[in-house]
């Protein structure tokens, strides 16, 4: 079983900022539109994860209170899915992993095919919390 811990960075706007994936034939899902996260390491908390990711991926060093949304598990991968409402501009983030960064709107999302069944998280994440806020 893997584990991993991505999070959902939605705007005042309500548009969620995603990550075009490398284009490498070596990675799962390449050149497609991802949540940022990552893998789990042996001996990390997930939130302790989105904390180091953020920070490698994207230079965000100090990311707090952010929010579990859920749990998925799937045949071979537990993924721990935090959100957090924060306004970013995506030219001022360093990006060190994948090729750039961009806001999409729920209209935007359910016209693009995200890696790791992220439409139907997305989907769920705007019905539970968005509408709800």
């Amino acid at each position: 079983m893997n584990f991993g811990a991505g999070i959902i960075l939605v705007n005042s706007n309500n548009e969620v900022l995603l990550l075009l994936r490398d284009d490498n034939p070596q990675i799962p899902f390449p050149n497609q539109w991802d949540i940022p996260g990552g893998k789990i390491e042996e001996g990390e908390s997930p939130d302790v994860t989105i904390k180091r990711e953020m920070a490698e991926e994207l230079g965000l060093k100090s990311l707090s209170d952010f929010r579990l949304f859920k749990i998925y598990t799937s045949d071979n991968l537990t993924d721990f899915i935090f959100w957090k409402r924060i306004n970013l501009t995506p030219e001022e983030l360093t990006l060190s992993e994948g090729q750039k960064l961009k806001y999409f709107s729920l209209d935007e999302i359910r016209k693009t095919n995200l890696a790791f069944n992220y439409n139907q998280v997305l989907e769920e994440f705007f019905f539970e919390v968005i509408k709800n806020e």
